[in-house]
């Protein structure tokens, strides 16, 4: 998903899920408003807070882009069918100067 679309979703009434597989010491630094933290071993593992709906929006990001696609990976793997990845992931949306939370 292009960062201005998914800026623009963010503002609607049923944004999709993002899911933000960075570290923690990452996610803290600063993070899309609204984003679930969900390392990916926290995915592998089932420990994250990922929407129950298989068929829920996703998009998933990380730092630059290799963690994001392991995690599509797995959460296709366990019967999610609606995921994109952030095009440019983290670091384009923070050069950017989106908005983040911390």
């Amino acid at each position: 998903m292009q960062p201005q679309e998914l800026l623009k979703r963010l503002k609607s009434k049923q944004p999709p899920a993002i899911i933000d597989v960075r570290h923690g010491f990452e996610f803290r630094n600063g993070h899309i408003p609204g984003a679930i933290h969900a390392p990916t071993w926290k995915i592998l593992f089932r420990l994250a807070g990922i929407p129950a709906d298989k068929n829920a929006e996703l998009v998933v990001t990380c730092e630059l882009g290799p963690r994001a696609q392991i995690a599509k990976a797995l959460l296709g793997a366990f019967g999610y069918r609606n995921i994109t990845l952030l095009e440019g992931h983290m670091s384009s949306w923070r050069q950017a100067g989106r908005p983040q939370d911390k």
